[in-house]
């Protein structure tokens, strides 16, 4: 007993110690900013504009996790990444999220000592070809071709599986950033470019004549793309957790940055009254948050549906349908716990 009294003493002090460090959201709150790491630059998701501002589907979840913890959406401090580094640059502390098209799998949910907190966009690995090309109108085409494929990626495996599944040769041409990766394979150093599809839609839609170039039908594998926080810090990972579900809640009850204010004074619909802070519920206390988080969220950026449009929708060069990330009452399987 002398001897397991003391060391007893010392594991939770240890213990106290650790939880006392995972604080991420006092960092964030002393820093006055979320340190959020992001692409390099892909359309839709993540790029600057001309005068430097991000835009995108992912610089909106960034922007929602800053304005939760902050009451500022745009408190956030954007640090582009590639992807042979983000995961080591998360660990390091060096940002607080990353919200970089990263893709949920178990070696990197458990491996690497990661959390994801959701998925923000559900996707899947495609090929695109220059509509030049002869003969090449599926992936099953492809014997042979020269492939332009970004390094540290799960596109990687997924390629060197589908072309050995289906007895055929490739040439590999390692790229580390999409622009690269863009830039080779419209030189020509490729015969087709493999990622996710959304980001050939974005990687198409930069090139000098995108209807020079088709991506094929298949879809060779599940690329859940979603937020990314470090092991040990359970408040913080359910913070990003429920940014990005206030904002899926937000449209399947109909609440958008225009409406959000005036819905917030119907004491009609208890579901928008607790989304929106204005039910006595301490909602907002359970996450360390104030109680008007999830309504400084939808007025400063909106709900799923309005940032998915402005980004990647319809009416952007990506021009993307919503499929899978419709909602899951519009057909899609976007759906979000309820928040009460």
């Amino acid at each position: 007993m002398k001897i397991l009294l003391p060391l007893a003493v010392g594991i939770a002090a240890l213990a106290a110690t650790s939880a006392a460090s995972a604080s991420t959201l006092s960092d964030v709150r002393d820093a006055g900013v979320v340190k959020c790491g992001v692409s390099t630059g892909l359309a839709g998701f993540a790029t600057p504009d001309d005068a430097g501002n991000w835009q995108g589907l992912d610089v909106d979840l960034c922007r929602a996790i800053a304005a939760a913890t902050l009451g500022d959406a745009t408190a956030v401090e954007f640090v582009p990444l590639t992807s042979k580094v983000r995961f080591e640059v998360l660990k390091s502390g060096e940002i607080d999220v990353l919200v970089r098209t990263t893709t949920w799998t178990l070696t990197r949910d458990v491996g690497l000592g990661l959390n994801f907190a959701g998925v923000n966009y559900y996707d899947g690995q495609g090929f695109m070809v220059p509509t030049s090309l002869e003969g090449v109108n599926s992936a099953l085409d492809l014997d042979g071709a020269s492939v332009c494929i970004q390094t540290g990626t799960t596109t990687e495996l997924n390629l060197s599986e589908y072309f050995r599944l289906n007895n055929m040769a490739y040439e590999p041409v390692p790229v580390e950033t999409s622009a690269e990766g863009r830039s080779a394979y419209s030189a020509g150093r490729c015969d087709i470019y493999t990622t996710d599809a959304s980001a050939l839609a974005a990687q198409r839609s930069g090139l000098e004549d995108p209807s020079a170039h088709k991506i094929l039908p298949e879809i060779i594998s599940k690329e859940p793309l979603g937020p990314v926080v470090r092991h040990g810090d359970d408040q913080w990972l359910d913070i990003v957790k429920w940014s990005h579900n206030a904002m899926l809640n937000a449209e399947e009850l109909g609440v958008t940055s225009a409406n959000a204010v005036e819905r917030s004074k119907d004491a009609s619909n208890p579901a928008v009254q607790k989304l929106l802070g204005t039910a006595d519920a301490g909602l907002g206390a359970q996450l360390g948050l104030s109680e008007d988080w999830a309504m400084n969220i939808i007025t400063q950026v909106g709900n799923y549906g309005e940032s998915f449009e402005r980004n990647v929708g319809a009416d952007t060069p990506l021009k993307l349908e919503r499929g899978l990330n419709a909602l899951w009452t519009n057909g899609g399987i976007q759906y979000a716990p309820p928040i009460k």
